[in-house]
């Protein structure tokens, strides 16, 4: 293998590979009004109604989170690393009419103008972050004086009860628990995991420490997201809906003084 070749690319590419089938699994795309309310109370109660405010939606994947700003009338920018999730993005932007602008970028070193966002938006990001302090302060000088971020995330290294209980039916069985990924893709995502700076338990007290370190302020951890997951779960398999239910997840908000 080119020796050049660096877990970012790693990452960059194991979600272009699944950016097909990427809006299939539950948890990703959104299946249900239910759910889709969770979101927006979600993004109300922490970044308030958008009257065309500048976010940056990181990691946007295909514009999941970019479409809830959006409707929330956020002006929107999706940023993503990989052409082929940005290209899914596009395609679902052109099918519902909406003009959010997506770029090709890096979470981690965004190149936008600094102090030019009123929010920054991720979803499941922090955990794949090769160096997330570094992350923090580049979305600090991207965002305005007065500005928030909002990352949504889990501390999915973390072992659960249902967890244990699934090893135990594979062990018992020989039967893999259900999964949207192939063996091959689960065992490549548990290399990029092993590997990355969050590559076992990322608790939300770590993430508060980074962005307080960072500069941020006013750091909010926000647990109550059980409408968001319960709408999810009921949509999974049984033991895949229940650990959605018993997982560590959370939303973090926080401000840039000013």
């Amino acid at each position: 293998m080119n020796t050049n070749y660096s877990i970012r690319d790693e990452i960059r590419d194991f979600w272009s590979e699944r950016a097909d089938t990427f809006d299939e699994s539950v948890g990703h795309e959104i299946f249900s009004e239910a759910e889709r309310k969770g979101w927006r109370r979600l993004i109300r109660k922490h970044l308030g109604e958008g009257q065309g405010r500048a976010a940056l939606d990181l990691a946007c994947g295909t514009a999941v989170i970019s479409h809830l700003m959006n409707d929330a009338g956020f002006k929107v920018t999706g940023l993503d690393w990989s052409d082929a999730m940005l290209a899914q993005a596009r395609a679902k932007a052109k099918k519902r009419g909406t003009d959010i602008r997506f770029v090709s970028g890096d979470a981690e070193n965004t190149m936008e103008p600094r102090d030019s966002y009123d929010a920054i938006t991720n979803r499941h990001l922090v955990w794949t972050l090769v160096d997330p302090a570094s992350a923090f302060k580049e979305w600090f000088a991207v965002l305005k004086p007065g500005g928030k971020v909002l990352i949504v995330d889990g501390n999915m290294g973390r072992e659960t009860w249902v967890k244990s209980l699934q090893k135990f039916w594979t062990k018992m069985t020989g039967k893999p628990a259900a999964s949207h990924m192939s063996p091959d893709m689960m065992a490549r995502h548990q290399k990029i995991r092993s590997r990355v700076h969050f590559s076992h338990e990322m608790p939300a007290e770590a993430i508060v420490d980074l962005l307080s370190k960072a500069g941020f302020t006013d750091i909010v951890v926000d647990r109550k997201l059980a409408d968001i997951h319960w709408a999810q779960a009921r949509k999974m398999p049984f033991l895949r809906g229940l650990e959605r239910m018993v997982q560590e997840r959370f939303a973090i908000c926080a401000r840039k003084p000013g």
